[in-house]
């Protein structure tokens, strides 16, 4: 029996298909958070949305990134688990928008919280390269 080929991740239907945010009381440890903490779970639109807001040429950790969008939700914590995965949604929904030829101004600058060579870059479609190269251009773009 030979397996099934793989069919290609539909970034943009993950996108608009993810559940809304939301604000929990976890009733147990859960990723290095503890029992009892108020834990936001946000959505590839709370993300991108936040991302977008990020001047040019300046990048944000994804910790400071979580620990801004749980202050913005009246949370202790932002759950480090969908942040990785929605990141990563947002991520390639802008990559895949890039290759149909849209503009960087035009597209979600993950590059701009996704650090070249870190586990979430290792994980995309592009190599850690374009994430260097798009943040190199931010820093010597005149406009």
């Amino acid at each position: 029996m030979t397996a099934k080929p793989k069919k290609p991740t539909d970034w943009r239907k993950r996108f608009d298909k993810a559940k809304p945010p939301k604000t929990l009381v976890l009733h147990t440890d859960f990723a290095g958070i503890k029992m009892g903490t108020t834990m936001y779970i946000g959505s590839p639109g709370t993300i991108a949305n936040y991302i977008s807001a990020i001047p040019p040429g300046e990048v944000r950790s994804i910790e400071r990134m979580r620990n801004e969008l749980a202050r913005k939700n009246a949370a202790q914590a932002t759950c480090p688990v969908t942040t990785a995965i929605y990141l990563k949604v947002v991520a390639e929904v802008a990559l895949a928008e890039l290759s149909e030829g849209k503009a960087t101004t035009e597209v979600v600058p993950f590059w701009r919280v996704i650090e070249p060579g870190s586990k979430i870059a290792k994980k995309l479609s592009c190599d850690s390269q374009v994430i260097e190269h798009y943040r190199l251009l931010e820093r010597t773009d005149p406009a």
